[in-house]
């Protein structure tokens, strides 16, 4: 797995802070701005964190690249709706080279680890010959209706891929990029960081919240799972190790 905050708001706790004021002060923005000092905008930021008042944490936005991770984990990161998303295409990128996600769970049992690679082996060879034999047919399809073959091949091998991406599993590799506000950040960091969220994507929780904190600490002082700062919000389902 590979994740990098590649942009982000430019001083985005001066932008959370100043958002925040605007909405008490009388002061005309240009002079409500630069009366914003660091320290300034860290008290408020921690006031309006207390306070539960976080509106303001969607005028900062921070986009990361990831890499390395699975479908599987796209699933489930793209439950989180206010947020934006690019994934690599599984329709026009070719997938015949095997490139998959392997969970630690399978390096515990070097025979587990076999059959698991095994299974994904024989999914991307079903891909390959499936994706082989859809492109001729498509092929003498495309070409019959008067389209050159240059066209035609490019057209084939696309819809090829298409349907064939059926049968790839889900462990298959993919990369993205993602762009949330902080106020996002913040209920992603509490559901993804939690012990109780699978491994991968609590991994990615994990450094995406690292890399937040070094150019926003204030904004994401208490940010990740419930436990680390206060109680666990999952009752019952409580794992019962606070990641403190």
């Amino acid at each position: 797995m590979k994740v990098k905050l590649i942009a982000y708001t430019p001083n985005p706790e001066k932008v959370v802070s100043f958002a925040g004021k605007m909405c008490y002060s009388s002061l005309n923005a240009e002079d409500l701005w630069n009366s914003i000092t660091d320290d300034e905008a860290a008290k408020f930021i921690h006031r309006l964190s207390g306070m539960g008042h976080t509106s303001p944490f969607e005028h900062a936005t921070f986009t990361f690249s990831v890499e390395g991770v699975s479908r599987v984990l796209l699933a489930q990161i793209t439950r989180h709706r206010i947020a934006s998303f690019s994934v690599r295409s599984q329709r026009y990128v070719d997938h015949q080279n095997p490139d998959y996600f392997v969970p630690e769970a399978f390096f515990e049992s070097d025979a587990l680890n076999e059959q698991y690679r095994v299974a994904v082996s024989q999914s991307y060879a079903a891909y390959n010959n499936l994706r082989e034999a859809l492109n001729k047919v498509y092929l003498s399809e495309i070409e019959a209706s008067g389209m050159s073959h240059k066209d035609a091949l490019r057209k084939a091998e696309n819809m090829a891929m298409e349907n064939a991406r059926y049968v790839l599993p889900n462990a298959v590799n993919t990369q993205m990029v993602v762009t949330m506000n902080a106020r996002e950040l913040l209920h992603f960091f509490s559901e993804r960081c939690c012990n109780r969220a699978q491994k991968e994507i609590r991994d990615l929780a994990d450094e995406m919240l690292s890399q937040c904190k070094e150019v926003a600490p204030n904004l994401f002082a208490k940010a990740g799972a419930s436990c680390t700062y206060g109680a666990c919000k999952e009752g019952k389902m409580s794992c019962g190790n606070p990641r403190r």
